[in-house]
């Protein structure tokens, strides 16, 4: 049985929250003040758009209302996605980052920074940049070797450039 409001809260909003699509990935309470502000965090394999947040919002706030999950004190209800510096720790969240740039505490060997191609169940399969003008090279990382990961904000993505080239080149034509 669920001892603390937080699973309460998230036996209560999981189903509403799959319903429309998404993921729950995250549910906090906190203090704030004399306020207490519930976060709920969700995902999907293909994003979640404003109108997605907005439509869940709404569902989870009704349902809420018509319980006394959070107790008679006011609360305000935040809704929003993990963001672009997610931390990565279930399968589900490597598959979603495949692509980007990602900071790799390893638990032997440091830390890796390189953008992965792959996911599957065993690991990752990375790209790791070449040092002083070489060329990339292979990498297989196991999850098992893997302490921590977090994806990193990157302003020069490759696709990026190669789709201002594409913009560009249609101009031209």
């Amino acid at each position: 049985m669920s001892t603390t409001q937080s699973e309460r809260l998230r036996e209560l909003l999981e189903p509403l929250v799959s319903s429309q699509g998404l993921d729950l990935e995250e549910i906090a309470v906190d203090t704030v003040g004399r306020k207490r502000v519930l976060r709920v965090v969700v995902d999907s394999d293909t994003g979640a758009d404003l109108d997605r947040i907005a439509d869940v919002s709404r569902a989870l706030s009704a349902k809420l209302d018509e319980t006394d999950a959070m107790g008679s004190a006011e609360y305000t209800l935040e809704v929003g996605t993990p963001g672009a510096e997610r931390l990565l720790t279930e399968h589900r969240h490597y598959v979603r980052a495949t692509g980007r740039l990602v900071r790799f505490q390893l638990a032997v060997g440091g830390v890796q920074l390189a953008p992965f191609l792959a996911a599957d169940d065993e690991g990752l399969d990375l790209e790791v940049p070449g040092v002083k003008g070489r060329k990339a090279t292979a990498r297989r990382l196991a999850f098992d070797d893997i302490t921590r990961a977090r994806v990193q904000v990157e302003f020069n993505r490759k696709d990026d450039a190669s789709d201002k080239n594409n913009d560009k080149k249609e101009e031209e034509a």
